[in-house]
């Protein structure tokens, strides 16, 4: 039998494997990688805020990750390049963070915890925040998901269907900083993006249909979750890193296999 706090950290990683799996597969098709990291990294100037201000930390990392995105839309295209925008803003708002909770005087925290994730640690009022997060996420993406489809395709396309590319790029940005903020106690600020790619670059080989990749990414992701906790618990290893790893050996394996029998159906013809 698991105690409690296995079953509150069972339910909150499969609830953001649920939702990070889907929404990493639009963030795969629109090579979107960096963006995720750059808003993970600016969670931990959403802790220090929160911590400052003395308001949710859930709050504080969403806000911040909204603030993130919005940026990085309004000031791609006027001279940057969106890695390098996404390099500096990425890095900044880490340091920035890292720098803020130093000055924190009177505040314990640690950072560990934000930076690689908490899971063991999450409680019934997190639970239900995460649930919450995640509900809003599949939500979302249930509601927009042709659209988005059409958007990520072509932009020329979206206007030809009556669609505004900028307005389905602010659905998914809105959706992964909602993710990011319900992941950070799950994976923590560095491995959150990890959580948001790895899944659908391994579903990718074997799925021919958006829908279809996107059901096997979270299948792909709760198997990592599921078998990293007890990895985790077996071998007493950080949890987080763990279930990254574990989806990372799972990534490993779908590769191998797939160039394995390229391999041997050129052979056989």
């Amino acid at each position: 039998m698991l105690d409690d706090f296995m079953w509150r950290a069972l339910f909150a990683g499969v609830l953001v494997a649920m939702a990070a799996a889907p929404l990493g597969c639009f963030v795969v098709w629109r090579r979107m990688a960096y963006f995720g990291d750059a808003t993970a990294h600016a969670a931990i100037l959403g802790v220090a805020l929160a911590l400052l201000l003395n308001v949710s930390i859930f709050l504080g990392v969403l806000t911040v990750a909204l603030v993130m995105a919005g940026c990085v839309s309004l000031l791609s295209g006027r001279g940057y390049a969106m890695d390098t925008l996404l390099g500096v803003m990425a890095h900044s708002a880490l340091a920035v963070g890292l720098v803020a909770v130093s000055f924190l005087a009177g505040v314990r925290i640690d950072l560990n915890a934000y930076l690689f994730g908490d899971i063991l640690a999450v409680g019934k009022s997190d639970l239900w925040i995460i649930g919450g997060g995640v509900a809003l996420v599949l939500i979302l993406l249930f509601w927009r998901w042709s659209s988005l489809l059409t958007a990520t395709l072509s932009d020329e396309l979206a206007h030809a269907s009556g669609l505004h590319p900028r307005r389905e790029q602010l659905v998914l940005t809105l959706a992964l900083a909602l993710v990011v903020a319900v992941a950070l106690k799950v994976v923590g600020v560095l491995l959150i993006a990890a959580l948001l790619i790895i899944p659908a670059a391994t579903a990718r080989p074997f799925c021919r249909t958006p829908e279809v990749m996107a059901m096997v990414a979270a299948g792909v992701a709760m198997l990592a979750v599921t078998a990293g906790l007890r990895a985790a618990y077996v071998m007493d290893t950080p949890t987080g890193p763990t279930i990254v790893t574990l989806a990372a050996v799972l990534f490993t394996l779908a590769t191998v296999t797939t160039q394995s029998w390229r391999f041997l159906r050129q052979r056989i013809q």
